[in-house]
């Protein structure tokens, strides 16, 4: 079976940086697992890696749809495993790296595409529910029930809003078959001091800021905002629209930002954390434990 390295977990707790050196380390290649990095001029609210931070490692699944594309975890999984299956031929190592846990839980066979049958009571009591509340309503209902699933579904998709929250109450995650795997995947994550890791999340946002995440919106969103679906489900960018549009204030916007990803943080930490395969690094010594680990189950 094909060995894969997978690094999984919360934003801004080091992935990226752990997937370079490890890329250097086995001769390897980057695969970005975000699903927001996909999006070509999302750069600075997504963290995509510059050339510098790069290092030199060929990175793959950054920038291969338009902000105006509705990119699905299929779409996603379809390009990423053409990229993996090209590396491995190559002869060098694929180093999956990236905190949306559906993507890579599709992608490495613990999760399939297919949607749980539909519970007719469900669906009604949520379709009454959207009908007599509204959108707020029921988005309410998901953020609760199936939070997991922000930022990969727009708040305006009703029908996938519905059908995520029908996924999370039919019990429908995680598969445990190993049929039909294709991959050994080898799952890393690093294990960071959550107030630690809160204050990384709030200087990154600030950095964000000072390096012009108001003028990418401005550049790259805002002349095509109307065509936008899944893009702007990104954090950072409706918030940015929410400034622009004069909804709220330059320093409200950045509370809002920090505060929604330290709330995605624990999501991403959540699901990750149902995850039985996943080794978990300390972050003094993330590297050379994920090395050893590698070395072992290669």
């Amino acid at each position: 079976m094909k060995n894969i390295v997978v690094i999984a977990g919360a934003t801004a707790s080091g992935k990226t940086s752990l997937a370079i050196e490890l890329a250097k380390h086995f001769d390897g290649e980057v695969v970005s697992g975000d699903s927001m990095q996909v999006y070509k001029g999302m750069d600075i609210g997504t963290a995509k890696p510059d050339m510098e931070e790069m290092a030199g490692i060929v990175h793959h699944m950054l920038s291969v749809a338009e902000v105006t594309d509705s990119y699905s975890a299929k779409d996603f999984c379809d390009k990423a495993k053409e990229a993996i299956d090209d590396i491995i031929k190559r002869g060098k190592l694929p180093i999956i790296a990236g905190g949306t846990g559906m993507y890579l839980d599709i992608l490495t066979g613990r999760m399939d595409f297919d949607a749980p049958r539909c519970d007719e009571a469900v669906r009604r009591e949520l379709t009454e529910l959207y009908e007599r509340e509204g959108i707020d309503a029921l988005y309410s209902v998901f953020l609760k029930e199936a939070g997991e699933y922000e930022g990969k579904i727009h708040k305006n998709d009703v029908k996938r809003v519905m059908r995520a929250i029908e996924r999370a109450r039919s019990g429908f995650e995680k598969s445990e078959k190993t049929q039909g795997k294709e991959y050994n995947s080898i799952w890393l994550a690093i294990d960071i001091d959550r107030e630690k890791l809160y204050n990384r999340i709030d200087r990154r946002v600030d950095i964000m800021l000072d390096k012009g995440l108001v003028d990418e919106v401005r550049r790259v969103i805002v002349p095509v905002r109307d065509k936008c679906t899944t893009s702007l489900s990104g954090i950072g960018y409706k918030e940015v629209l929410m400034y622009l549009d004069g909804c709220i204030s330059y320093d409200e916007m950045a509370e809002l930002i920090k505060k929604r990803s330290r709330n995605y943080a624990k999501r991403q930490l959540t699901w990750f954390r149902r995850n039985e395969d996943i080794h978990w690094l300390k972050s003094e010594c993330a590297f050379s434990e994920a090395v050893e680990i590698i070395r072992k189950e290669r």
